[in-house]
């Protein structure tokens, strides 16, 4: 059994705390949170221990894997730490608030013989798995472009001041505003992108700030970007548009169209979503068929959209065990959990090191909205 310990008690948290049960081979050593409430309140919940200081949490002898889940201005500061303390790290996004933070932490970890991964861990999921699959047997032929959506909805039109955890913990809203969605959300649909095509080579990125007023509290606070595109152009040959955004009407999406064919992902924060793919040379499905003819007749497109192409089937039935709710339906602690088991073999975790860097910095780069740019990471 991998010992890990939390560092950071707050939303996410729980999320990690639902799924750790998914994963028996994990064993939680403690929790430290600087929010001493706070600590106490998620604690008493999940019945798990507390630590005394973060000092006494990086000190843990029994404890590999230090996760780190605090707010992202954090992340540098504690990565070094828990490194510099002999401990692995497991990161939420992004590794750092700049790209010489998110490298100096990568490079540090190489010195010291560790490892860092970073979240999210849906590009672990078995859609992942499966789409990844179809392509490998050709299914769709060579890929050549991609549309990725992380699209959250008008978030800040919700009650969002009233959203709690199961511990209790509020939703950051104004923090997240703060930071931005790009740096929170744009990594779920890297990280599918990356996996499947590899390094990216160039890109066009392009950030806004469209709605600067996010309501209740938000009077003189700096919010960040709430919109960013990025065209990216990856070694692979692959072109894609990624878009992420917390205004327009909620799709989590991803369409790959191949040269024989094409694969939609419905929601890529679903760890099971359907997955429809149609090929050039099939005929499309007969409810597809005649939505469109009766489109064609009638002059107007039809309030309900269907997905293109058939669904696919899963080789295997799902795991048991929890996922996060609706509509976060992710599996948080496989990350983790795939961190420790290619630790154990003496594997390189596919999440970690310079393809972690190489994550961090397109997000970094999307939020800035850089325009043309050329990544300095690699893997």
């Amino acid at each position: 059994m991998t010992k890990i310990a939390l560092v950071g008690a707050g939303f996410v948290a729980d999320y990690y705390m639902t799924t750790l049960a998914n994963h028996p081979e994990l064993g939680l050593a403690g929790v430290w949170d600087h929010d001493a409430p706070r600590l106490a309140e998620f604690c008493r919940f999940h019945d798990v221990r507390a630590y005394g200081s973060l000092d006494e949490c990086l000190r843990d002898g029994e404890t590999a894997i230090i996760v780190n889940l605090t707010t992202p201005e954090s992340h540098f500061a504690l990565n070094c730490a828990a490194l510099n303390a002999g401990k692995h790290v497991y990161c939420e996004k992004p590794l750092g608030m700049t790209f010489e933070e998110a490298r100096e932490v990568i490079e540090l970890a190489e010195r010291l013989g560790l490892t860092v991964c970073g979240a999210p861990a849906n590009g672990l999921s078995d859609a992942q798995q499966l789409v990844a699959g179809l392509i490998a047997d050709g299914r769709i032929g060579q890929p050549r472009l991609a549309y990725a959506e992380m699209e959250d909805g008008p978030v800040f039109k919700d009650n969002w001041t009233e959203w709690r955890s199961l511990s209790g913990a509020k939703w950051p809203g104004l923090h997240e505003f703060e930071v931005g969605c790009t740096l929170e959300h744009a990594g779920y649909g890297l990280s599918w992108l990356v996996s499947l095509f590899g390094a990216v080579e160039e890109g066009q990125a392009f950030s806004a700030l469209t709605f600067p007023d996010k309501g209740p509290g938000a009077a003189g606070i700096a919010m960040a970007p709430d919109f960013a595109v990025g065209c990216l152009s990856f070694r692979s040959g692959v072109t894609a548009r990624l878009t992420c955004g917390l205004a327009a009407p909620r799709d989590r999406s991803l369409t790959i169209v191949g040269e024989q064919g094409t694969i939609v992902v419905r929601d890529l924060w679903d760890d099971r979503s359907p997955v429809h793919l149609s090929r050039f040379d099939e005929k499309r499905p007969l409810l597809q068929r005649l939505a469109g003819r009766f489109e064609r007749k009638r002059g107007r497109v039809l309030p309900l959209r269907l997905t293109h192409g058939r669904p696919v089937a899963y080789p295997a039935p799902a795991r048991a065990g929890k996922l996060a709710s609706f509509p976060s339906q992710i599996d948080f602690a496989r990350g983790i959990a795939a961190m420790a088991a290619d630790l154990a073999n003496g594997q390189v975790p596919f999440f970690s090191g310079r393809r972690a860097l190489h994550l961090t910095e397109l997000a970094l780069t999307l939020n800035e909205g850089a325009g043309h740019f050329r990544p300095r990471s690699d893997f």
